[in-house]
């Protein structure tokens, strides 16, 4: 799974990249772009989501005992996901001016259409993330967890072909900013955002084929009475509740930062420095990279896992699972965090487009936000671990009350900032509202899992995360040095372009690997062994499992 996840996501890193050569990445038409392809995922997240990959898990273990493997339950499944949210999908696309105008904020006239028009394309995207979700979560159900996570990597393929054609044909469009919107045609239209839509299809279609090898002879089944609608639905509401709170403030984060990109529109070339909902969303991207690839991984197997271990009346091995998942993730997650504060100049760069004029004040934004935001990380992981051990027991309830400690925090947090903060720096009080905001989630998921399980461990936990944060601020340091001596903090040679920015990337990324992997070894820290045995194993001469 991390192996799919880790191509999938350098893949998106990349596609990322040629984005921002294509169309910028502190610009009308990337905010107007960004806006249009993140709003189908979030409605997707706030409508089902939750329900697909958190609800529908345990419910088809279950079915997966009878007789026909699940087979039945299954074909009943598909059959009603392929209806509703066909449904819901058409809708939505005819809503979509009007979507639009409620998520923007301070938009022109110009700006509000050519949005619109990316949405209409962008939207049919509900539908495939529905689909995906649940051919994804029957596979899962099933052991077969590599699928699920490969699928991305043929979406990001197909992405990077497209992004290229567009390079080559249009030679990258940023535009000066009084001409951008006016001069985008509707062949780069079709070819950016259909393509991404195109992308989302190829992703759920791509898993037909390895669902066909389960041999659950599956087919169309209208006869949806016995699926457990009724049990379902009282699980998916608190679900759905938890979904909507969150998805919503998400939304109503990409509403207020989107004031950005008219402030930026009077400042001339100076707007480059003024990051949007495009950047902002790139730190993001960049920086849940390690949680996707780790944390996400390890916590889709120990789910499973969890599930099994209430089913059997195992409750007793759930405080030892748990506390060992954290540990074990806690070895990538406090890196990763590290290497994205040194890094974050040069990582901006990467993303600051193509204009000479503007590269370094957009990578230098987005690489401030990338430091912000990844402050938040290990936080981020934690929760989501914690969080794992209510749905196993199908509890929708305390993670629906644990997302809404979060959002009313965070809401309130952020109209504060969108009051006190000019729309110029609003991107930066988000960034930072986010760190907050997970680390409080986290202590109140601590909260909820202790007195549920009565302990699991945090000590201990904690103790491996001081113990490897500190080998991490360590190596972070090594790192730091080496950026220095290639100007990563005074904008010579890492800023001198793409090459550069990469070498230095990868210069500092492999002092502070192999320092971080040597004070580990050297310490003897157990978790090490725990996060590479997997790997270990896998390669050839490589210990075996005993």
């Amino acid at each position: 799974m991390a192996s799919g996840t880790l191509v999938s996501r350098v893949l998106g890193f990349v596609r990322t990249f040629l984005l921002a050569i294509a169309i910028g990445s502190v610009s009308s038409v990337a905010d107007a772009f960004e806006k249009a392809n993140t709003v189908p995922t979030i409605i997707f997240m706030l409508l089902a989501g939750g329900i697909f990959n958190v609800v529908l898990v345990p419910q088809l273990i279950k079915a997966s005992k009878a007789a026909d493997r699940g087979g039945s339950y299954t074909s009943k499944l598909i059959t009603l996901t392929v209806v509703v949210m066909g449904i819901i999908t058409a809708l939505l696309t005819l809503a979509s001016p009007w979507i639009l105008r409620a998520l923007s904020s301070g938009w022109s006239t110009e700006l509000l259409h050519i949005g619109t028009i990316f949405t209409y394309w962008c939207m049919p995207q509900v539908f495939f993330y529905g689909l995906y979700a649940v051919l994804g979560q029957v596979l899962n159900a099933h052991g077969r967890f590599g699928a699920y996570m490969w699928a991305p990597v043929a979406n990001n393929v197909l992405q990077l072909i497209l992004l290229g054609a567009f390079i080559l044909i249009f030679q990258g469009y940023h535009g000066a900013p009084a001409t951008q919107l006016r001069d985008w045609s509707t062949a780069q239209t079709v070819l950016l955002a259909g393509g991404a839509t195109l992308g989302i299809a190829v992703q759920a279609l791509v898993l037909i084929w390895p669902l066909r090898k389960l041999g659950l002879r599956l087919r169309a089944d209208f006869s949806w009475r016995g699926i457990g609608l009724k049990h379902v639905g009282k699980m998916a509401a608190w679900t759905l509740a938890a979904m909507i709170i969150g998805n919503l403030t998400n939304l109503y984060f990409g509403k207020l930062v989107s004031a950005a990109t008219e402030a930026r529109k009077s400042m001339g070339a100076a707007g480059a420095s003024v990051p949007g909902e495009a950047a902002l969303n790139i730190s993001q991207l960049i920086t849940v990279l390690p949680h996707s690839i780790f944390a996400l991984s390890l916590a889709t197997v120990l789910f499973n896992e969890l599930s099994h271990a209430f089913t059997d009346r195992r409750q007793h091995e759930v405080g030892a699972m748990l506390n060992k998942g954290l540990r074990t993730t806690a070895v990538p997650i406090m890196f990763f965090t590290v290497g994205f504060i040194v890094l974050a100049g040069p990582l901006g760069r990467l993303f600051g487009g193509t204009a000479a004029a503007t590269a370094n004040d957009a990578g230098a934004a987005i690489g401030i936000l990338i430091a912000l935001t990844a402050l938040g990380l290990p936080a981020k992981s934690y929760t989501f671990f914690l969080q794992r051990t209510f749905y196993a027991q199908e509890d929708t309830r305390t993670p629906m009350l644990i997302q809404s400690g979060y959002a009313v925090l965070g809401l309130a947090l952020a109209t504060a900032a969108s009051f006190l903060v000019p729309a110029t720096q609003i991107a930066y009080a988000l960034a930072i509202i986010y760190a907050v905001t997970n680390v409080a989630q986290a202590l109140l998921a601590h909260w909820a899992v202790k007195r549920r399980l009565g302990g699991y461990g945090a000590v201990s936990v904690m103790d491996a995360y001081i113990r490897i944060g500190v080998m991490a601020a360590f190596s972070g340091a090594a790192g730091a040095v080496v950026l220095w001596f290639m100007g990563g903090f005074d904008f010579g040679f890492a800023w001198n372009g793409y090459g550069p920015a990469i070498l230095s990337i990868v210069a500092t990324g492999l002092t502070m690997g192999v320092i971080y992997l040597f004070l580990l070894r050297f310490a003897h820290v157990s978790e090490l062994e725990d996060f590479m045995g997997p790997l270990a194993r896998r390669l050839p001469g490589g210990p075996r499992r005993r």
